[in-house]
């Protein structure tokens, strides 16, 4: 299996080619992979109590907000290189961390507009991003980007165009298969969710474990120089914590809620 993704991959080196058009494999995947989402959300939305179509529209309006957001972001910090080259300039893949925070800002916003309830939204989404992280690994594996450190290991696969690490860990179809496993855990999570928030909670802690474990096998590209952590790992840590957080938060409502319907219980008898 590993070797006819190797070879597929050498023969697709970040462009699928057709005579003249020449198609960005990653944004075909993303777009496949965004697709998939809002598709399982149709599914997870009844877990939740929310309507389908809602959890749709919140969906596309994250996806709109994250591509406006990240242009913004882009304008503002070079503003010169807009106004000579817009459509350039606006083609750039650029979700950075900022955009990122922008855009959580904004569909908060508007999930509180429309009176949808945040920790029900996140769980029902939660799984939807994991499967959404799967199809965004697999696009990296056939672009060749986002690659692993060299290996000796026989499933160990040579990056398109690189002459110089030779064959490295595949680090993306690591992070597909760690990612299709945490979507089909929260889905069970979610089927028997006790709480708002537990799910969410949990899939943020997990996906950032993942995440963590995966950027030591990376190449890496965005460093601090001699910084502790890189800034991705930074950003699982930050998972890790949120999640642990929301998800012993759940945990400890629910625990308190056990004990009053216990005591409830024994009072009523008392009465009797």
């Amino acid at each position: 299996m590993m070797s006819l993704l190797h070879a597929t991959a050498m023969f697709v080196p970040g462009f699928l080619r057709l005579g003249r058009l020449h198609l960005p494999v990653y944004g075909l995947f993303a777009a496949a992979g965004l697709v998939a989402a809002l598709g399982l959300s149709q599914r997870t939305a009844r877990f939740v109590g929310i309507p389908a179509e809602k959890l749709w529209d919140a969906g596309l309006f994250a996806m709109i907000a994250a591509f406006l957001a990240s242009r913004a972001l882009l304008v503002v910090m070079d503003p010169q290189a807009f106004l000579r080259y817009p459509l350039l300039v606006l083609s750039l893949p650029s979700l950075t961390y900022g955009g990122m925070a922008l855009t959580g800002l904004l569909v908060a916003v508007y999930l509180r507009r429309k009176q949808l309830p945040l920790l029900d939204v996140l769980d029902a989404w939660a799984p939807c991003a994991a499967l959404l992280g799967a199809v965004l690994s697999l696009g990296h594996y056939f672009e060749g980007t986002d690659a692993g450190m060299p290996t000796h290991l026989p499933w160990g696969i040579v990056t398109p165009g690189d002459t110089v690490l030779g064959r490295v860990h595949p680090v993306q179809i690591y992070a597909m298969a760690a990612y299709l496993v945490l979507c089909v855990v929260l889905l069970r999570r979610l089927a028997g969710r006790l709480r708002a928030g537990e799910v969410a909670g949990y899939g943020l802690l997990a996906g950032g474990a993942i995440s963590f474990a995966l950027d030591m096998l990376r190449q890496p590209i965005d460093s601090v120089g001699d910084g502790w952590l890189d800034p991705p790992q930074w950003i699982a840590l930050g998972s890790i914590l949120a999640g642990a957080m929301l998800f012993t938060r759940t945990q400890s409502i629910q625990k308190k809620k056990i004990v009053l319907t216990t005591d409830s219980g024994t009072q009523m008898k008392e009465l009797v």
